[in-house]
């Protein structure tokens, strides 16, 4: 069956979460006032990256991207918000160095604590992993100013991951930094951003950040802008991977309504399962790439290359699940139309395939590849 041994995974992890989000209409689920999170938060979903040693469910990237295409099939906005959580678990990981680090780990498994993801997003000319925010250096730390729209779960947010950039000194090149910074932290302030139906419920509004003091402990060092370091190389492969299985899952949500409902003939069943289930495929290939250590270049591209596969696939098959379902369908289910526009969010997220074409391109008759 479409989606079984990603709904297995689930339940073994969070028993009765399956069972809990079957019984919240999706429309509610989608809304701005979604309740998905609170229940997540309940079942311990902050923790699911977090290695079992700082009170966390140790979850490996397999069972993560089945978890999360098992709740997208339930709850698109739950999965995209919380992919941004996820990611900024594992950047954490990569990077401890000291004590704090551990500790903070730890808290947000034994609290359920949500991370924001204030990142830069593409910009044309730009490099996807620069940021916009204004530094200031002070002592014992940073003074960080700025904004991030859209931030998804910009209200349910315990703390705040965002990214800045280190001036050089002594004509180094600038260095891009993670800072951590508490949601109740004095400076930081939500407005509204986020005005279409699609993924309402994922609160992606603007997070401004004013004067906001940031002490060095909670200060992690990435690299260069767009040097594959370990770091950025890392976070790449993950967000590809994490945010690909999220869609992919609200891709087969409409799938499974084919089959549920037995519309169309067998061959046009078994092509839409074909497309979710080999997307799927890949998906997992690349997790166990990750599992085996891999993190450089290659990767990177065979991350990229995965997921604008995916995006194909759910193209593909979304529009032609909603054909065989019928027009009576998509007229008298808000859900079906909910599903359909909400799927194709994929594409808007950095970088777009026709943004890193060029530099794919030139990696792939033998260049170095470069994240503009």
């Amino acid at each position: 069956m479409i989606l079984s041994q990603e709904r297995a995974t689930l339940e073994k992890f969070f028993p009765g979460l399956d069972a809990v989000l079957i019984n919240i209409p999706l429309l509610e689920m989608e809304s701005r006032n979604n309740p998905a999170f609170q229940v997540f938060r309940e079942f311990g979903g902050p923790g699911l990256l977090i290695p079992t040693e700082y009170a966390g469910l140790g979850a490996s990237p397999l069972q993560a991207i089945r978890i999360l295409r098992a709740i997208a099939s339930r709850s698109p906005s739950l999965a995209v918000a919380t992919t941004m959580h996820h990611i900024t678990v594992v950047m954490t990981q990569v990077m401890i160095t000291n004590q704090p680090g551990f500790a903070l780990l730890e808290r947000v498994a034994r609290q359920n604590l949500y991370f924001a993801s204030g990142f830069a997003e593409g910009q044309v000319g730009q490099n996807i992993l620069a940021s916009c925010m204004q530094v200031k250096e002070t002592v014992g730390g940073l003074i960080i100013s700025g904004s991030k729209k859209p931030c998804s779960l910009s209200r349910s947010m315990d703390l705040m991951a965002a990214s800045v950039m280190l001036p050089a000194h002594q004509g180094d090149e600038d260095e891009l930094v993670m800072v951590i910074i508490p949601a109740s932290e004095p400076g930081v302030e939500r407005y509204p951003f986020w005005e279409t139906w699609p993924l309402a419920g994922t609160e992606s509004d603007e997070v401004r950040l004013q004067e906001v003091y940031v002490p060095k402990e909670c200060i992690y060092y990435m690299g260069k802008p767009g040097h594959l370091n370990s770091v950025q190389a890392q976070t790449f492969i993950w967000f590809e991977l994490f945010i690909s299985a999220a869609y992919l899952g609200i891709a087969s949500a409409l799938v499974e309504r084919v089959f549920k409902d037995g519309k169309g003939i067998p061959s046009e069943r078994v092509l839409l399962a074909t497309e979710v289930e080999g997307a799927m495929a890949a998906l997992e290939g690349l997790a166990y790439s990750i599992m085996n250590g891999d993190k450089d270049e290659k990767t990177v591209a065979k991350s990229l290359f995965v997921r604008y596969l995916v995006q194909r696939a759910i193209a593909c098959v979304t529009t032609q699940a909603v054909e065989i379902l019928g027009g009576m369908s998509f007229l008298k289910s808000s859900e079906v139309a909910y599903l359909l526009a909400s799927v194709h969010a994929l594409a808007f997220h950095p970088p777009s395939r026709l943004s890193i074409s060029p530099a794919l391109d030139k990696y792939l008759l033998g260049e170095t590849l470069l994240l503009m």
